[in-house]
């Protein structure tokens, strides 16, 4: 009995070995495909964000790392700023919603120089499917109701969904995610406000972690 459990906790070792040692030869193997697809991703976002026709540099390549308790994350998040013409015009910068109704939510906002918003979209969420998606730009266009919109400090009271005595809608039956989101916006958006030109100043450097 014994050298059959023996020989059956070898088998399951050695299987549990050669499990790992896949797992990790497939990660490997497509680590740079899914870094060149998490690119072509950003250039997507980024493209839709900010229109073409208003700067003239490559966005992926003029990013800079911004960290600030109002982008609702401890750790530095990527911000990528448009020139025209060597003068900065706008920025995408991504921040975070960590209060989401399932979670932690991943978003990028643009802004021009100003302050007024030219797009956002969701990057990442978990939440509830047919109430809390409608954060993602295919789900539904809610997320276009930010643009063309300006913050007025971070308290701005028009800067809540409208449960709450503010402007932006939420979703029939899921007030928690967009009351989330919109607080992300403001404050990231007020927090630029405040800060834009030491932001254009930052040293540029583009080797973000998208994991």
């Amino acid at each position: 009995m014994k050298k059959s459990m023996a020989k059956n906790a070898t088998i399951l070792g050695l299987f549990a070995l050669v499990c790992t040692a896949i797992v990790s030869l497939v990660d490997y193997a497509t680590k740079d495909e899914i870094a060149l697809q998490q690119q072509r991703q950003l250039l997507s976002v980024l493209g839709q964000i900010i229109p073409a026709d208003l700067h003239d540099n490559d966005l992926s390549q003029s990013c800079t790392f911004l960290t600030d308790p109002a982008l609702g994350s401890s750790q530095p998040l990527p911000a990528y700023i448009a020139t025209l013409q060597g003068q900065p015009v706008a920025i995408a910068m991504e921040t975070i919603a960590p209060d989401g109704y399932s979670g932690a939510i991943k978003i990028i906002v643009a802004v021009d120089a100003s302050g007024k918003v030219l797009g956002v979209r969701t990057l990442q969420h978990q939440e509830t499917p047919g109430l809390g998606d409608k954060i993602d730009h295919s789900k539904s266009d809610w997320v276009n109701s930010f643009i063309g919109k300006r913050v007025q400090g971070n308290e701005d009271p028009a800067w809540r969904v409208k449960k709450d005595g503010g402007e932006f809608d939420q979703f029939t039956g899921a007030t928690i995610t967009p009351r989330a989101y919109v607080g992300a916006l403001r404050r990231t958006i007020a927090y630029f406000d405040a800060n834009k030109h030491q932001i254009f100043s930052q040293v540029r450097q583009c080797e973000v972690n998208h994991e």
